[in-house]
């Protein structure tokens, strides 16, 4: 007997043995049992998901010599003719070769006759969406109102390509992706009856692969069964196709997690060598950062990562967060995209690893703006230390209200500046350039850096108490300064402050002299 691949010998033949439809399925086997049938079928979806073979299978079912049933016999003459593919009355047409509207000329002349041995005359057409617009034109009226014993079934893999008009007159059924446990186990069901002993874990990569395709998965596994020598196994998958391995995956990961740059390299470097395509390595990396990711989300279906929870590196779900995760994917789905245009497509990939290896020093905006707030939080925490010309030390809870206080104060700026830009912008202007507000007990004096603003403050004195009043809700004087052009740091204080102690522990640097020498007269 002539070798028949697997999608033709597994084709199903009734509407029971459909994998992944049952919508379909059950909604036809009514229809059919009842005798309610359309005269038009429009079936959507992606490939290799039983589009024609439905369309087969209700060809069947309503010139089935035992109709009304839900299900065609298969074993009356009709049933085996259409099976065969030479009923006289079951015609098939492919939509990408038979687009001008002559093609449907015919067959809107062939619909006056009646069918010759069956009950209804079928007319399939796969890849209607192919069809030109005047075709679809001329199809229009015939679809509409077709003779009695006229039932049309089309079928697309990209229904918004087909007229709306054409679609309105037509029954719609959406076909879906087949899930991968569905797949897998129908490869179960094959490999037993040819006495092909399988790795539960190959099965499950040939599903993955298909991408919810049966048909896709039926003729995957018919090439990796030609070189498996009745054993398939993920090794001799890796061996054949040319693919990296989850192993080899799992060492490489956690050498970014040791920030190993070198070993690292190492590693693509071998891959390299072995042969194994550019892109076919970044697909697989991204896929084992995105199945981490969702195993750190709590996700740890086989059935959606492709491989069990265990086959993962134990270090990498430890010590990756969930932001240098999304990082890592984000670096390699752009790579992805780049190496299109690339000079070279190694180089690429070496400077995306290279990177890879400090994963566990990256930090994402948000943790760096968290890090910054919480320094913040604890240098507001740490008490201000008194001069050094001998002024007596407060306690820690006056300390934290005075420093409470004066940033009160500095609020206050701000806002009358903004009230006084309405109507006094040369006041705004000149309050803008103070360099401090400093209050003592009901006195606040404000330090102003020249004359201009001097004068400009001290001839708008009493509106501007009057706004500082309503805002600090009290009874202050002011007091304007001016400050004097030359002050000298006092380094001793500052390197003492707690404040700069902390954040020099924090950013590992140090207090260095802020005095510059003025060459022209030997000053500082």
């Amino acid at each position: 007997m002539a070798y028949e691949v697997t999608a033709s010998r597994k084709r199903p033949s009734n509407f029971d043995q459909l994998t992944g439809q049952d919508f379909v399925a059950t909604s036809l086997k009514k229809s059919v049992a009842s005798g309610k049938i359309a005269h038009a079928y429009l079936f959507s979806g992606p490939r290799g998901v039983g589009k024609t073979s439905v369309a087969r299978i209700l060809a069947k079912a309503i010139n089935c010599e035992k109709w009304p049933s839900d299900n065609p016999c298969g074993e009356c003459d009709n049933c085996l003719s259409i099976t065969k593919g030479n009923a006289l009355d079951v015609i098939e047409i492919d939509g990408a070769s038979n687009t001008s509207v002559n093609d449907v000329r015919e067959i809107r002349d062939e619909v006056l006759f009646a069918p010759t041995n069956s009950r209804y005359k079928v007319y399939i057409i796969d890849e209607v969406h192919m069809l030109s617009n005047s075709a679809f034109n001329a199809l229009l009226k015939t679809i509409e109102e077709p003779p009695p014993y006229i039932v049309f079934i089309f079928a697309t893999t990209e229904v918004h390509k087909v007229p709306a008009t054409i679609r309105s007159r037509c029954q719609q059924f959406n076909f879906r992706l087949i899930g991968l446990e569905e797949i897998k186990s129908k490869l179960l069901e094959i490999s037993a009856e040819s006495n092909i002993t399988a790795e539960e874990e190959a099965l499950l990569w040939i599903a993955k692969e298909s991408t919810g395709s049966l048909r896709d998965a039926y003729t995957l596994y018919d090439q990796i069964a030609s070189f498996s020598d009745g054993q398939i196994t993920i090794e001799k998958i890796k061996e054949k196709l040319g693919l990296v391995g989850l192993d080899e995956i799992n060492e490489l990961v956690e050498n970014f997690v040791d920030s190993d740059s070198v070993e690292s390299l190492r590693i693509i470097e071998g891959i390299i060598k072995k042969g194994i395509a550019p892109e076919q390595f970044v697909i697989e990396l991204s896929e084992y950062f995105r199945n981490i990711l969702l195993i750190k989300n709590g996700v740890k279906k086989e059935g959606i990562l492709g491989s069990p929870v265990e086959r993962f590196s134990a270090k990498a779900l430890e010590k990756l967060s969930v932001r240098q995760i999304e990082y890592a994917l984000s670096l390699l789905l752009d790579l992805f995209r780049n190496m299109r245009y690339s000079l070279n497509q190694q180089f690429e990939i070496e400077l995306a690893i290279s990177r890879l290896s400090f994963i566990t020093k990256h930090l994402s905006d948000i943790e760096i703006l968290e890090s910054i707030k919480k320094i913040k939080e604890e240098i507001k925490r740490i008490p201000v230390h008194a001069s050094a010309q001998g002024a007596s030390a407060l306690s820690n809870s006056e300390e934290k209200a005075e420093d409470e206080e004066e940033i009160d104060f500095i609020k206050y700026k701000d806002e009358i500046v903004a009230n006084f830009k309405k109507n006094n912008i040369i006041l705004a202007s000149s309050l803008a350039k103070t360099t401090l507000w400093e209050r003592e007990g009901s006195l606040v004096k404000i330090h102003c850096a020249d004359n201009f603003s001097l004068d400009s403050i001290k001839n708008e004195i009493s509106a501007l108490k009057k706004e500082l009043d309503l805002l600090a809700k009290g009874n202050y004087k002011i007091e304007v300064v001016l400050v004097a052009k030359k002050e000298e740091l006092n380094e001793n204080t500052l390197s003492s402050s707690a404040q700069v102690d902390l954040v020099k522990k924090i950013f590992k640097g140090e207090v260095i002299d802020l005095r510059i020498k003025k060459e022209d007269n030997n000053e500082y």
